[in-house]
């Protein structure tokens, strides 16, 4: 894999998911992450030992931890004295991109507004990652995925079922969080490309509420056009066109068929699903019977998927031009054989020496994935950055240690 970032450093001070990852993304892509932690506590991450109705068992692998913080190098330092803040310019002068999801109150209390860290490098790239954005009246609230991401720009209303009184949570945990860091590892990229072709700086800037805003931006575009925002369709609604819908197996599993041009794979569906007397019938003879008659096609493939198994279906539909997919879990997904022959699963080492599987960045270079190395322990890299980066002498570093300037 090329390593695109290659000589680029990285100063994160962050923490929990949505902005960590976007540095941990340009880690695997080969930059210099420093990792810059809360002297006494650490990223506020490795203390969640819970998500929705899964439990850690606190061992040496965190796998929330290692997702958005793989391939770094971690500093305990206190920001809040002057000790702190003068090794976070230090640091910031060296350095090509200064990230944070610090709120603009903390920012300023800190001394790491992007006046402050200018002051230390007029060149860094300046990264900001927030909840609902960076102006208005709640530039300064705090949010999570689940709030700016998922509800309040439309994707939980979007992904409602019909049938349910209540919205659903998000499909699982850092969801929002880790597409908005894709976004954020992208704006950064170009920012360094500006800078590189007029000498300009910019300041980035990605919010959850923006990036869910861009993911739902057709239905968006679509409810506006229409009057009407954009909802799911009611189990069972037919929509002219059999061929698209989710149909479910003999042995409770699912499939998703997405032939948009129905018609046109309505043969070679009966072939593959034995149903050949189907081609002829006058009942689907043409376009227009076709989508007239959609109910009772949908309601034979129905039938006819429920008699066979999930496996047996993927048999069937192996050589199946139309378009159509398995629904799969997290576990089963890692397995299949496109993700495998694609590399988007690659392996990450523990500290302890075990294997465990982390999805791969999603942007692949010359054609290869890229390689991830585990998350760092907590201060992990302290004492090397401090007399190797900043070339500070041991004895200071010792002082700083005594007084809680760094861990």
């Amino acid at each position: 894999m090329t390593a695109v970032m290659q000589g680029i450093r990285v100063l994160e001070v962050a923490e929990h998911t949505f902005v960590p990852a976007a540095s941990a993304i340009l880690a695997d892509w080969g930059a210099d992450v420093i990792k810059i932690e809360p002297a006494e506590r650490g990223d506020a991450m490795r203390g969640i030992m819970s998500s929705g109705n899964m439990r850690l068992d606190g061992g040496a692998w965190h796998p929330l931890l290692q997702h958005s913080n793989r391939g770094k190098r971690s500093l305990g330092l206190d920001l809040g004295t002057p000790e702190g803040a003068d090794i976070l310019y230090k640091l910031a002068a060296t350095s090509d991109v200064f990230l944070t999801n610090k709120l603009p109150a903390v920012r300023t209390k800190l001394r790491i507004d992007v006046d402050d860290i200018r002051a230390a490098n007029p060149r860094i790239v300046y990264v900001r990652g927030t909840g609902y954005g960076s102006r208005g009246p709640e530039a300064d609230r705090g949010g999570y995925d689940t709030l700016g991401y998922w509800c309040r720009a439309g994707v939980a209303y979007g992904a409602k079922p019909v049938e349910m009184d209540t919205i659903t949570s998000q499909p699982g945990p850092a969801y929002g969080d880790s597409i908005g860091a894709m976004t954020i590892a992208g704006g950064i990229s170009a920012a360094l490309l500006h800078r590189e072709r007029t000498g300009e700086s910019p300041v980035v800037d990605v919010s959850l509420l923006a990036t869910g805003m861009w993911a739902m931006g057709a239905a968006i575009a679509l409810s506006h056009e229409v009057g009407s925002p954009w909802g799911q369709f009611p189990v069972g609604t037919d929509i002219g066109n059999p061929l698209t819908g989710i149909f479910q197996t003999s042995d409770g599993r699912w499939l998703q068929l997405a032939c948009l041009q129905g018609f046109h794979y309505w043969p070679e569906t009966c072939r593959v699903m034995g149903l050949t007397e189907l081609v002829n019938d006058q009942r689907f003879a043409d376009q227009e019977s076709f989508v007239a008659n959609s109910a009772t096609a949908k309601a034979i493939l129905t039938e006819r998927f429920a008699g066979a198994t999930l496996e047996e279906w993927k048999q069937r539909l192996s050589d199946f031009r139309g378009q159509w997919s398995p629904v799969q879990d997290p576990i089963e997904v890692t397995s299949d054989p496109q993700v495998v022959a694609n590399g988007y699963i690659v392996d990450a080492e523990s500290s302890t020496g075990d294997k465990h599987p982390l999805v791969a960045t999603p942007v692949q270079f010359d054609e290869a994935p890229s390689p991830t190395r585990r998350a760092p322990d907590f201060n992990e890299h302290g004492d090397v950055i401090l007399t190797e980066d900043l070339a500070m002498d041991w004895d200071d570093v010792v002082d700083l240690k005594v007084k809680g300037v760094v861990a």
